[in-house]
């Protein structure tokens, strides 16, 4: 039985305003981008300022600056490093990530993380258009408007939900193109917010900070790695499917890893400054990540502030509606590729609007709710990158449709080892925010092994960390021979 058919697009001179391919694999014509044109959407994505918010986020794990910058460095350049090994399973089979995925899992096995998936890609996306309405409404306020307008929050959901509804229904080749612009323009805008707020750094402030413990560097690093490449690994390969088969897997790596990182490096540093030397700025990070950020800024540069901050976080937020499109039909419901990431981006207005309207709390619940799924999703992640690291061969196309395929409908190994390694991960994480997400106080069940919920180690939740290398580990020795019989069938 096949689970969606394996059609190819019609070759063609010129892509169309629309790109109509779904989850199918991407015709050998098509296959015309090079592993520097990686470089363009990972960049543009994580170029926003949002980035400098981190700072605070860091720093709040009680460590000191130094430690702080080594873990953020560490977590994010690894976390991409990450995504790039993923991205190479895109060249091999030119197919979206979930799809791919389906080599380890089976093709009905995937579905499991593929719910996953869709609710981080979700998630994510609607949490960016979240934060861009919040910041249009505090920029608002500082230009001696009402911020807190009913039609105004109004007006910025519908602008932002058009922009990045409209860009992710035109699909990858508009994309590409939209991200190699946007990364200009963000990219000088944020440049001129670094040189205009370097004002406010008082060093003096910024090294007294003490050191913090080893469980909350740990914290610290778990969080950095989920908030950026783990927390875009789900949809590596959908940017690398139009790669070329003899492109480098080095070079595939490489660029993803030096698009998504060089940018969060500098302003994750550059946060902890900000956020070291003011602990007020600190606190209002947390309810108004880039409004708070701009209080510090002088009058004349708050609408080129506002503009670039919003398209950034559009950026961002375009990367994920697409994939999460793909990933909605990867699951087996059957229909277009536009009309997927339009469906998703009626669930993000929708979500944007409860939480910009009604929601008295978002931050704290949404970092839980990240932390829950980050768990399997590092399972996922470490399965897959060992599966792909194991493969020497490009992946048989016709099987990852065809449930009776070298591939099969379940693989049982991959399904339990994400299973087991998740509920061990979950006993080892602990919700950050207890207060407002009490509905997320089960985990932790697991953390008398290293001291107890209010030992050192009880907040460096260690699960994802463990979730990852445990099924990397798993997959490596137990899937050796399965994979080596799939590329010989």
């Amino acid at each position: 039985m096949t689970a969606t058919p394996p059609a190819t697009a019609s070759p063609s001179a010129r892509p169309a305003l629309i790109e109509r391919a779904g989850i199918e694999i991407i015709p050998e014509s098509e296959r015309t981008a090079k592993p520097r044109d990686l470089f363009w959407p990972w960049f543009a994505a994580n170029v926003s300022v949002f980035g400098l918010s981190y700072g605070a986020f860091v720093l709040q794990f009680g460590i000191s600056f130094w430690q702080a910058t080594l873990v953020s460095v560490i977590g994010v350049v690894v976390s991409f490093f990450l995504c790039g090994l993923i991205a190479i399973a895109g060249k091999r089979g030119s197919a979206p990530t979930m799809v791919l995925s389906r080599a380890a899992f089976g093709v009905h096995g995937q579905k499991v993380p593929g719910i996953v998936s869709w609710l981080t890609s979700i998630g994510w996306e609607t949490f960016l258009a979240i934060m861009a309405v919040l910041a249009t409404a505090t920029v608002i306020t500082q230009l001696g408007g009402d911020g807190d307008s009913v039609a105004l929050k109004i007006a910025a959901t519908i602008v932002v939900a058009a922009l990045i509804v409209a860009a992710s229904v035109l699909g990858y080749h508009t994309i590409m193109k939209l991200q190699s612009v946007l990364t200009w323009l963000t990219g000088i805008v944020t440049i001129l917010y670094i040189i205009l707020a370097s004002s406010s750094i008082d060093l003096a402030a910024v090294m007294s900070i003490p050191d913090g413990s080893t469980g909350a560097v740990i914290g610290a690093l778990v969080m950095v790695m989920t908030g950026f490449g783990l927390g875009w690994i789900n949809i590596a390969a959908d940017w690398s499917r139009y790669q070329k088969r003899t492109a480098s897997d080095g070079a595939i790596v490489l660029w993803n890893t030096v698009g998504g990182a060089i940018a969060p490096v500098v302003l994750v540093v550059f946060g902890l400054l900000l956020a070291g030397s003011d602990p007020a700025l600190m606190d209002a990070v947390a309810t108004d990540p880039i409004g708070a950020l701009a209080t510090i800024l002088p009058i004349w540069v708050l609408v080129p502030f506002l503009l670039t901050a919003v398209l950034a976080l559009v950026s961002g937020a375009v990367l994920g509606i697409y994939s999460s499109g793909l990933t909605l039909i990867s699951l087996g419901i059957r229909i277009p590729r536009p009309t997927a990431a339009a469906v998703d981006g009626i669930i993000l207005t929708l979500g944007t609007i409860w939480v910009v309207f009604f929601a008295t709390d978002f931050l704290g619940p949404f970092q839980s709710f990240l932390i829950t799924l980050g768990v399997p999703l590092a399972s996922w992640a470490g399965i897959l990158i060992a599966d792909i690291l194991r493969r020497r061969k490009d992946y048989d196309e016709d099987a990852l449709f065809d449930a009776r395929g070298r591939y099969g409908a379940w693989d049982w190994t991959s399904v339990g080892t994400m299973v087991g390694a998740s509920a061990i991960g979950w006993g080892l994480v602990i919700n950050l925010f207890a207060a407002e997400a009490a509905w997320n106080n089960w985990q932790g069940y697991l953390l008398f092994l290293i001291g107890g919920r209010d030992g050192e180690w009880a907040y460096a939740n260690l699960g994802v960390f463990v979730a990852l290398v445990l099924s990397f580990a798993i997959t490596w020795f137990a899937r050796a021979g399965r994979i080596r019989r799939q590329e010989q069938a």
